[in-house]
């Protein structure tokens, strides 16, 4: 019971951090390319992550890690921010939420084909409700849609779902900042090269502000997160604990209201409670 609550609270953590990444990303790409910004955030990421794993000397993972490993590092350092940038070059990141909301659901499914876990059929409908609001939520407040944007988001939502289930089982034997690390140490030499390639011709111009957003989604969203999120996922079930996902569209609304001074209204409250009482039930009929 302990395990999977503090499961549960690490999870929260995670999501917490990843709700901020939105807000941060927006004040970043008012300045830096946004594949520079992807290839950037993971080399500083990796920087950061080789320090640690020198610092406490990790030994290597076994040869069976390393496949994995690379696939956590293609999916979660690579493919999900890629994707998702090239995808708001055609969609708003009001029509992404409608994606955002299925993401619970692919963690829950690749949790059932990697994880090995066992769902109630209460969990999947309860799951698939949670999605439903916050999609209908997204449509109520009008987006616009594009198939190259469609296309690119559904494939970052399955890539990113496979990257969190297959971290969190790594997670149970590396630990949680260890499978991050590890990752990040795998594509840091092509995101060093990268960042090189597409660094800004003139830093003059550049907002303190881009910097500090900068600095929040290559330590926290591509690191600190990653570090809680695993955990949580490892200790209280990777279907369970990724049903918090379905919060994160919230909080980063929220925090776009205190960062950025974007207006929200009632109907995000009451979307959010109904999406607080998803998750809720869906905790409590996690395990079959």
């Amino acid at each position: 019971m302990k395990k999977s609550t503090n499961g549960w609270i690490n999870g929260f953590l995670g999501m917490l951090i990843f709700s901020g990444s939105l807000p941060a990303t927006r004040l970043a790409v008012m300045d830096f390319d946004p594949l520079f910004l992807t290839v950037c955030r993971a080399a500083i990421a990796g920087i950061v992550a080789v320090s640690l794993l020198l610092i406490f000397r990790q030994p290597f993972p076994i040869r069976s890690e390393i496949f994995p490993l690379a696939l956590v590092a293609l999916c979660v350092v690579v493919g999900f921010p890629l994707l998702t940038a090239i995808a708001l070059q055609y969609v708003t990141s009001a029509h992404a939420v409608i994606y955002t909301g299925l993401l619970p659901l692919s963690t829950a499914i690749f949790g059932v084909l990697r994880g090995g876990e066992r769902l109630k059929p209460i969990f999947w409908v309860l799951s698939a409700l949670g999605s439903c609001l916050v999609i209908g939520f997204a449509l109520a407040n009008g987006t616009t849609s594009s198939l190259h944007g469609d296309a690119l988001m559904l494939a970052a939502i399955i890539v990113c779902g496979y990257g969190y289930a297959e971290g969190a089982r790594l997670t149970r034997r590396l630990g949680g900042w260890q499978v991050i690390s590890w990752a990040l140490l795998i594509s840091l030499p092509i995101m060093l090269i990268l960042s090189f390639y597409m660094m800004p011709a003139s830093w003059g111009g550049i907002q303190v502000s881009s910097f500090l957003s900068l600095a929040y989604v290559s330590l926290f969203s591509m690191f600190i997160g990653f570090v809680f999120w695993y955990r949580g996922l490892a200790q209280g079930g990777i279907a369970a604990v990724g049903q918090l996902q379905l919060l994160q569209p919230f909080f980063g609304l929220l925090l776009s209201a205190l960062v950025l001074h974007e207006s929200i209204g009632l109907p995000v409250f009451i979307v959010n409670i109904g999406v607080v009482l998803c998750v809720m039930f869906a905790k409590r009929f996690a395990s079959k």
